[in-house]
C-alpha cells in the first residue's frame, strides 16, 4: 500500500481505488444475483409451461429487461428523495384508483385497468409500492412506538385505497396492498394490545363480511378450498389438477418439458398463477427446494438491508418491502397447494406478466437505494 493510500481518510478511500460499475450504479450485488437467478429460472420454466412457445418467452424476456431498467433507475435516487415524494406517489395512486370505476377497462367481469392507448396497467400495482412508501414516511414524522392518533392516521392511509380496490372488485389485491402498509405499522413497534384488538375485530368481522361483502364467486373460492372434491369438474378443478401435478413430480420430477398436466392442458393458468405446479411436476421436490432457497436469499438480504439502514424511514420501508415479497411467495404457493383460496397472485419473478414484475423490481430498486445509502453520503 502506498503512503498516499495509507493516509487517505476512509471516507475517500473508494476514490483511490476507483468504483466498480455496480457501485457507480448503486446496485447491491448480493440482492441482484438471486433476483437474476429467479428471472432466468422463470424463463426456463415458462418455456415448458407455454409448450415451447418462443414468442411467449421473448415477451417475458422483454418484460424482464424493462423491469431491470426500472430497478436500476429506482436505485439511483437518494432515500431522502423517496421520503420527500412518498405522499405525492400515494396521492397519484389513489387518484388513478378513483379513475378506474369512471374510465377503466373491464375484463373477465372486473374493471381494474386503465388504458393509455399503447399500454394498459393496473393502478393497484402502483399502490403495492406506494403504500409502504407513504406509511413509512408517516411514521418517520413521529416518535415510536406509535401513539393512538398517528396509528389511527396510518390505518386511514392504509384502508382507504384498499377499499377502492375492493370495489373493482379485487379482494385479493386489496388485502395484499393493505398488508404492505400493515407491515410498516407492525415494524414501527405498535403495541401488542392494539394488535390483539385488531385480530379480535378481524375475527368478529368474518361473518358480516361473508354476508355483505364477499361476492358469490369469492364465497365459492372459500368453499372450494374447504372441499374441492364437491365440484371436481367446476370450481374444484384448478386445485385438484395443481395438487395432481405437484404430487406426480415426486422428488426428482418428470424432467424438463416432460410434464403431463400442463402439456395436456389439464393444469389451468400454467404460465401465470399455477406455474409453480409446472416446476414441481418437472423438477420435483428438489426443484421446489432450490427455488425456496433462492427466495430465502432475497428475503434474508432484504432484512439485512433494513437492519443496517441509516434512518427509521429506510428501516421501516426495507422491512415492509421484504415482508410483502415474502407474502406474495407464500400466498401463491399456498393457493396452488390448496391451503389458501385462489386469489390470482402470480409467483414473483417466475410467472408470466409485466406489470407485477416491474412493480416488484421497482421495490427492489428502492431496497438497493437504501442498501447503498452510505455510498450516496460519501458522494
Amino acid at each position: 500500500m502506498s503512503d498516499f493510500e495509507r493516509v487517505l481518510p476512509d471516507s475517500h478511500r473508494d476514490l483511490a481505488r476507483g468504483k466498480s460499475l455496480a457501485e457507480r450504479l448503486h446496485l447491491d450485488l448480493l440482492l441482484l444475483a438471486p433476483l437474476m437467478v429467479l428471472m432466468v429460472g422463470g424463463l426456463v420454466v415458462l418455456y415448458s409451461a407455454s409448450d415451447a412457445d418462443w414468442d411467449t418467452v421473448a415477451r417475458q424476456a422483454r418484460n424482464q429487461v424493462v423491469a431491470l431498467i426500472a430497478l436500476v433507475v429506482a436505485a439511483q435516487f437518494r432515500v431522502q428523495t423517496y421520503q420527500r415524494w412518498s405522499p405525492a406517489i400515494y396521492v397519484l395512486g389513489v387518484l388513478l384508483l378513483a379513475a378506474v370505476p369512471l374510465v377503466g377497462v373491464g375484463a373477465k367481469g372486473a374493471q381494474r385497468w386503465l388504458s393509455l392507448g399503447i399500454i394498459r396497467f393496473q393502478p393497484s400495482e402502483l399502490m403495492k409500492l406506494a403504500m409502504p412508501l407513504v406509511v413509512a414516511w408517516w411514521y418517520s414524522r413521529f416518535s415510536m412506538p406509535p401513539r393512538p392518533l398517528p396509528l389511527l392516521g396510518s390505518l386511514i392511509i392504509v384502508f382507504f385505497p384498499a377499499g377502492l380496490i375492493v370495489i373493482q372488485p379485487d379482494l385479493g389485491t386489496s388485502l395484499l396492498v393493505a398488508a404492505s402498509g400493515l407491515f410498516v405499522i407492525f415494524m414501527a413497534g405498535v403495541s401488542w394490545l392494539y394488535i390483539g384488538g385488531a385480530m379480535a375485530i378481524a375475527v368478529a368481522s368474518i361473518w358480516p363480511a361473508w354476508l355483505f361483502l364477499l361476492k358469490d364467486y369469492q364465497k365459492q373460492r372459500v368453499l372450494t378450498l374447504l372441499d374441492p372434491e364437491s365440484d371436481k369438474l367446476g370450481a374444484g378443478w384448478n386445485i385438484i389438477q395443481s395438487k395432481t401435478a405437484i404430487g406426480s413430480g415426486g422428488w426428482q420430477g418428470k424432467g424438463w418439458l416432460a410434464g403431463t398436466q400442463s402439456h395436456l392442458d389439464f393444469l389451468p393458468e400454467s404460465q401465470t398463477d399455477f406455474i409453480i405446479a409446472v416446476l414441481a411436476e418437472e423438477f420435483g421436490l428438489r426443484g421446489v427446494i432450490v427455488l425456496l432457497a433462492v427466495y430465502l436469499l432475497v428475503i434474508v438480504r432484504g432484512f439485512w438491508i433494513g437492519l443496517h439502514a441509516h434512518s427509521s424511514y429506510g428501516r421501516l420501508l426495507a422491512s415492509a418491502i421484504t415482508l410483502t415479497f415474502f407474502l406474495y411467495v407464500f400466498v401463491n404457493m399456498g393457493m396452488v397447494a390448496g391451503i389458501l383460496p385462489v386469489v390470482g397472485v402470480p409467483l414473483p419473478l417466475i410467472s408470466f406478466g409485466g406489470t407485477s414484475m416491474v412493480t416488484l423490481m421497482l421495490g427492489f430498486g428502492v431496497l438497493m437505494a437504501i442498501s447503498t445509502e452510505k455510498r450516496f453520503i460519501r458522494g
